[in-house]
């Protein structure tokens, strides 16, 4: 059995050269070196970690991801869009999702939709379908889509043909605003699904039709 009072003093004379070393002023630089090392190597580890992380997930995959698709065309038509599998401002648990328009139209700082519902409608549109294609004067809507492949066209001057459109997957919730005198128009381009919506009105409108126009888009 190794007696403990020698592997303390051998132990102790190997450190004394290191310890004296590290008394001196030369030793700054080597500890500065060191330092940056340790430094270097944990940065590497890290980017390291991230770049398998990453690879897990195919680019195919990101882009197909409902948050991150799309965010362009979706600006240009006032549209969010979420997925129902992932983390977002769409509550959703085993009883599935709850949300409310105004309030997360205003959180996804989509500007020119309904102030409050003062009138709502809940409608299906069944493949091949269309609702809207008209332009309301004297209110502005937010609906609410899901349920199947949707077209979903808003009119937009901005844009060189005067309208931008996008497409809602079956798998999506999106959310999207049509400000007073905006034209706007859903279709389901889905071949099994209906396609659902909430249009939430800050006016009345059953009795103020004379305010719209209608059929905007002769190709739908």
């Amino acid at each position: 059995m190794a007696n403990p009072r020698r592997v303390v003093i051998e132990n102790h004379r190997l450190l004394s050269p290191l310890i004296n070393l590290l008394k001196k002023p030369q030793a700054i630089p080597l500890l500065l070196f060191f330092f940056l090392f340790l430094t270097w190597i944990t940065l590497r580890l890290q980017h390291s970690s991230h770049v398998s992380s990453s690879s897990s997930h195919p680019k195919s995959t990101l882009k197909s991801h409902p948050d991150l698709k799309n965010l362009d065309d979706d600006d240009k038509v006032n549209l969010v869009r979420f997925g129902l599998a992932s983390l977002s401002p769409v509550r959703k648990d085993d009883r599935g999702w709850l949300l409310d328009p105004v309030i997360l139209a205003r959180d996804s700082q989509l500007k020119g939709g309904a102030s409050s519902c003062v009138s709502i409608h809940v409608g299906e549109i069944r493949p091949g379908g269309l609702r809207g294609n008209h332009r309301h004067h004297t209110c502005n809507e937010t609906f609410v889509i899901w349920g199947a492949k949707t077209r979903f066209r808003l009119e937009n001057h901005k844009v060189e043909k005067g309208y931008a459109e996008v497409l809602i997957g079956e798998d999506e919730v999106a959310v999207a605003v049509s400000p007073s005198g905006t034209a706007h128009a859903l279709v389901n381009v889905d071949p099994v699904r209906s396609t659902f919506f909430i249009g939430c009105q800050d006016s009345d409108m059953q009795n103020n039709s004379s305010t719209s126009d209608y059929k905007i888009w002769k190709d739908l």
